[in-house]
This record gives structure tokens, C-alpha cells and sequence, in this order.
């Protein structure tokens, strides 16, 4: 009954030792997954997503009224990108970065939302977040410091529930 088990278990350690050979020789032959090039030309294509959000963030043509995002949030600022999703009481609604830039857009600059899979909502989200670069994420963290957000009003939409 000795020889059965220790048979049973032998097969169990070879098993194991050619599983950590074989992860151990795949670590030693790992690759990269870039070129220095490749890793180059991705980070400027994300710069040029960026530079598109940064031109439509400062021009009024996503609204009806010649107001832009920058005006309430020049350079990106008190976008808070890093602390999305979270609870947001003009939404009524857990939502996120790309929810409330459509609200943004719809409200303060009285204009039609816009696709949330667009290249234009891509480019607002990496413009607004690209400006916050190296904040830490925080889900669900409050930076609006205490200030009370105005639930309703001329222009705004009640929140449903």
C-alpha cells in the first residue's frame, strides 16, 4: 500500500517541478510587449487624443450658448477624473466621469449630449484626466470640499429616483 501512495504522490511532484520549470524558463525568455518605438508612437497617439480634448474643452461648440467646459474648468480644473465613479446629486445617480461631462454639456452649455463611445467623449475623458495626471484614484472620493450642489433650478433637471 506504501509503494501505491508513494506512486500516487511521485507522479503529483514531477507534475509540480515540470510546471515551475516550464514558468521559470518562459520568465527567463520574456519579452518586452513593446518596442521602445511602438511604445513611442502609442504615447503619442494618446497626446493627440489628448490635444483633440483640449481643443474641443476650450470651444463653444459643444453648447448653444458660446460658453465652453473651459469656462467652468479651465485647464481641466475640479474635473476630479481620478475620483469617478462616485454618488453625484445633480445625477441622482452613481455615474461616471463621461456621464457627468454629458451633463455638462446638456446643462450649463445647453447643448445635445454626445455618444459615450464617441472619439470626442474619448478626447474630453483624456483631456480631463491627462491634466490630472499622477493623482491618485479614488473612486468615489468627494473634492468638492463641502460646496452644495444646486438639485434643481431654471435649466436644471429634477433627478429621478
Amino acid at each position: 500500500m506504501k509503494a501505491n501512495s508513494w506512486t500516487k504522490y511521485s507522479g503529483f511532484a514531477v507534475i509540480g517541478v515540470s510546471i515551475v520549470t516550464l514558468l521559470v524558463s518562459n520568465a527567463i525568455q520574456a519579452k518586452r510587449p513593446f518596442t521602445d518605438a511602438e511604445a513611442e508612437d502609442q504615447q503619442n497617439m494618446l497626446l493627440a487624443v489628448v490635444a483633440k480634448g483640449d481643443a474641443l474643452w476650450h470651444d463653444p461648440v459643444l453648447g448653444t450658448n458660446g460658453l465652453a467646459c473651459a469656462n467652468c474648468h479651465p485647464d481641466g480644473a475640479a474635473t476630479n477624473p481620478h475620483t469617478w465613479p462616485k454618488f453625484q446629486t445633480n445625477l441622482g445617480k452613481v455615474g461616471t466621469l463621461r456621464d457627468m461631462i454629458n451633463w455638462c454639456i446638456q446643462i450649463p452649455l445647453e447643448g445635445q449630449t454626445i455618444a459615450l463611445d464617441s472619439d470626442e467623449m474619448t478626447a474630453l475623458e483624456a483631456y480631463a484626466t491627462f491634466t490630472h495626471r499622477g493623482v491618485a484614484i479614488s473612486p468615489g472620493k468627494d473634492e468638492q470640499h463641502g460646496a452644495v450642489p444646486v438639485a434643481s433650478g431654471p435649466g436644471y433637471p429634477k433627478p429621478t429616483r
